[in-house]
């Protein structure tokens, strides 16, 4: 089963459940993957989908933190709960040890020496990592990589 006919699947068990807040966050979701689909003329891949939840994951909590600002506790305790539903559709992360290791392995890989090569370790790591780990601690990591 790919993941496009699990979110599928999941929207219909909702929808039998009468859960309202999970039914929500799973039509937003399909609504953001018919959109690829109809922009690109493409039949999206478990990839393809995978970046699309990363990306409203980040809406999410970018999100939470301006709720959060602006001391709208009500707003932002909806948007941890559409994260909770998003994040079931991600594959498991990667520990911050686990994507050291990865970007020392692409680094080496790619002979890249210097912050000047950052442009095409993140491509590379980029392809390999989707969905896997959180970009922003993939960066770092690259940097760190670079740097020594």
């Amino acid at each position: 089963m790919t993941l496009k006919e699990r979110i599928t699947d999941d929207m219909k068990a909702a929808m039998r459940a009468k859960d309202a807040e999970r039914l929500g966050t799973i039509r937003l979701l399909t609504a953001a993957m018919k959109q690829k689909e109809v922009d690109e003329r493409i039949e999206l891949d478990d990839a393809t989908v995978i970046g699309i939840v990363d990306k409203m994951l980040k809406q999410r909590k970018d999100s939470i933190e301006a709720f959060e600002k602006a001391a709208r506790q009500d707003l932002a305790d909806k948007e941890k709960a559409e994260v909770a539903v998003l994040q079931a559709y991600l594959p498991a992360r990667l520990s911050a040890d686990e994507v050291a290791a990865e970007v020392k392995a692409i680094v080496a890989e790619l002979g890249a020496k210097g912050p000047g090569e950052m442009g095409k370790v993140m491509g590379a790591v980029k392809a390999k990592l989707a969905g896997k780990a959180d970009m922003g601690q993939v960066s770092a990591a690259v940097k760190a990589a670079l740097a020594s």
